[in-house]
């Protein structure tokens, strides 16, 4: 796009103050827009809650009912970008807006060309039906189209307000439900000047990952789960590669939710007196280090850090991903490449669609994950330059923004 537009940008930057790595998802398109010469403003108004992580003055409390901590942590990230007067957040307890005035609140939305609901992260978007046009990017692919297909009404209601519609899964087709949207592939904006680093590495493999984020959703006799069910697949990893050091930054998990045929043996054989240990716990024993992602990545510095100083990134994907062949790739592995981080990722289906073998090695077995960390370990410096090429080629926000404006302003659906 040529001309300046004034930009909406959603989010959960406020409602997840303690995870560095949601910050990203948003503040890169947030400041891909800005950086492209829009008007940019960050709306968060998601009806959610905001939450303590220690219990709050009662110890039970999850709730973050003083909005107070999460206001200024918003305030504080937008100010560090050049943006403290162009936000506004809605406190859904009284409820009670920050940021912009109300006044210029409602001048945004008035004179706004373009609102980019980014997870589709806003309670009611039809209250923001004055903007020109409302652009829904869909980054949980399968999961998405399923639920907008089903019988979750309201869900499908806060889809169909939207103008058009974008989804990180570049390669969705047969077998999921036909939503009645036409589904743009888009991927990830990564602002590249943000990540490029001469931190030296710490001779570390990382990844940063939930266990599980929700339940197995089922579709026409198919399941699709979580990262959990994908990850027990490869839990002797670690033992395969030593010495090479396996990291997972992995947020606290209690219980098994899943039934993990035919891994579960490696469980089980881990059981005392009847009872599953943790999923720390049993990938500990298996060699992987676990580490505290609240205490290694919790703000968006830490979390940029944190992936400068990996040496490489090995992750799995949701199981919904790989079994849809979704083509979904991570916002977070994005990162990695954007800082000239190899990784050895799952794939998904995307290697229809970017380039892998250097930078990126995809896998689908045991075997083949063990092949591609000793790839890159043997031949590190051609992996860490293709990586940046790689994220120079596909993710850079001045590249994939300027395509999603481009069809969302000329698009009639």
């Amino acid at each position: 796009m040529d001309s300046s537009l004034r930009v909406i940008v959603t989010g959960l930057m406020a409602t997840h103050r303690f995870q560095g790595g949601v910050a990203w998802d948003y503040l890169n398109v947030v400041l891909g827009m800005k950086r492209l010469g829009h008007d940019v403003h960050y709306l968060e108004d998601t009806g959610g809650w905001p939450y303590n992580l220690d219990g709050g003055p009662s110890g039970n409390d999850l709730i973050a009912y003083d909005p107070n901590p999460t206001v200024k942590y918003l305030a504080s990230l937008m100010a560090d970008f050049g943006l403290s007067t162009k936000w506004a957040y809605h406190f859904p307890t009284k409820p009670e807006w920050f940021g912009l005035s109300e006044e210029n609140r409602k001048e945004l939305i008035r004179s706004a060309d373009v609102l980019i609901n980014v997870s589709g992260t806003l309670e009611k978007p039809e209250k923001y039906r004055q903007v020109k046009k409302l652009v829904y990017i869909d980054t949980d692919p399968v999961f998405t189209q399923i639920k907008a297909a089903g019988g979750d009404a309201d869900f499908r209601d806060r889809v169909n307000a939207h103008d058009v519609h974008f989804t990180f899964g570049e390669c969705l087709g047969k077998g999921l439900p036909d939503t009645g949207h036409r589904w743009h592939p888009t991927r990830q904006p990564i602002v590249l000047s943000e990540w490029l680093s001469c931190v030296p590495d710490r001779n570390t493999f990382t990844t940063v990952m939930n266990w599980t984020s929700y339940g197995v959703t089922t579709y026409r006799g198919q399941t699709y789960g979580q990262k959990d069910i994908e990850f027990v697949k490869f839990m002797s990893l670690p033992r395969k590669v030593s010495p090479t050091t396996l990291e997972v930054a992995l947020h606290k998990a209690l219980v098994w939710p899943a039934d993990y045929e035919p891994d579960m043996h490696n469980v089980c054989d881990l059981a005392q007196n009847d009872q599953k240990p943790t999923p720390h716990e049993v990938l500990k024993r298996f060699g992987w280090r676990i580490v505290d992602p609240m205490k290694v990545c919790p703000d968006f510095n830490s979390y940029r850090r944190y992936i400068q100083t990996s040496k490489a990134e090995w992750s799995v994907a949701k199981h919904a991903y790989v079994n849809a062949k979704s083509g979904w790739f991570s916002c977070r592995s994005a990162c990695y490449l954007a800082a000239g981080r190899p990784v050895i990722v799952q794939d998904t289906g995307f290697s229809q669609v970017l380039p892998v073998g250097e930078g990126i090695i995809s896998f689908h077995t045991l075997d083949e994950a063990e092949a591609g960390i000793r790839e890159v370990e043997g031949n590190y410096n051609q992996h860490a330059k293709a990586a940046q090429d790689i994220a120079e080629a596909y993710f850079d926000s001045d590249k994939v923004l300027n395509r999603l404006l481009d069809i969302a302003m000329n698009s009639h659906g």
